[in-house]
């Protein structure tokens, strides 16, 4: 049986265009916008969603994503309304991939087996935990394989030819490449080194290939697309998002639909690229 991930992939090749994958915060800025926003990204053009779970300590995001999970953790969400999201989204979409992107610590906290049985019912199809490097994710492998949920590994610039075995060898649904060196949302893409890196990648391994990090505009969208199997974009339309949020915390209307506006420019851009 063919997963969410391998399906949408699949499907993607199959009309030759590279998929746009967005990330947002669970939650943010509160349940119910995030709910909505969620719910409309697949009409939007989104072809995967990641999902980020709050954190205190997101180490490996800038400045946008950062606001974005300490917003979302002041309107109380957690792990368990993280998951209600997806199960709310699932009663409408069980064909839009959805991966829970974040950091270790909120997983072990509510417990591996526990999290990873809790996420396949609600109908998570992957994760990509950033913080977990191949050699220390034993403890979550056996239990995300078990779940039937795909583990995503992060590929850099620094991940060499005697690196990258290491990063594949368990590494399902598709490789996270990260475009640049530093934290999200805070660096252009350099299109030679992509284009390069994934060349020597893709020649290693048979999994998709999306890249992150660095893709603000629609322009970065489509150079993107000309060579990865997906674009995923976060920073800019968490940064929208930031735009409805005032300093004393009040939401003002318009939020979600900023969000909608600017996935369905990527998601032309993306889907058109390679025509």
């Amino acid at each position: 049986m063919t997963t969410r991930i391998e399906r949408r992939f699949a499907e993607l090749k199959a009309t030759n265009r590279a998929g746009l994958v967005i990330f947002v915060t669970a939650g943010d800025p509160t349940y119910d916008v995030s709910r909505d926003l969620v719910l409309a990204l697949p009409e939007a053009g989104a072809d995967v969603i990641e999902l980020g779970m709050p954190f205190t300590d997101p180490m490996a995001d800038g400045p946008a994503i950062q606001a974005s999970s300490l917003r979302a953790l002041r309107n109380g969400q957690n792990m368990k309304r993280t998951l209600q999201l997806v199960r709310d989204f699932r009663v409408a979409d069980d064909r839009t991939p959805i991966v829970l992107m974040g950091y270790y610590n909120p997983i072990y906290s509510y417990g591996v087996e526990k999290f990873t049985k809790d996420a396949n019912a609600a109908g998570v199809d992957g994760l990509i935990i950033v913080d977990l490097p191949p050699e220390e994710d034993h403890e979550l492998r056996g239990p995300a394989k078990a779940a039937g949920l795909d583990l995503i590994r992060l590929a850099t610039p620094t991940t060499d030819a005697a690196r990258l075995p290491t990063v594949l060898d368990g590494a399902t649904g598709f490789l996270y490449y990260v475009s640049i060196m530093g934290v999200t949302g805070t660096k252009s893409i350099d299109p030679a080194d992509m284009a390069a890196a994934l060349k020597r990648i893709k020649a290693a391994t048979t999994l998709p290939v999306a890249v992150g990090f660095g893709i603000k505009t629609e322009a970065d969208a489509a150079t993107v697309a000309k060579s990865a199997d997906a674009a995923v974009v976060g920073s800019a339309l968490v940064s929208e998002i930031g735009r409805f949020v005032g300093s004393d915390g009040k939401i003002s209307p318009g939020a979600a639909q900023a969000v909608l506006s600017l996935t369905r420019r990527l998601a032309e851009a993306a889907h058109i690229a390679r025509k």
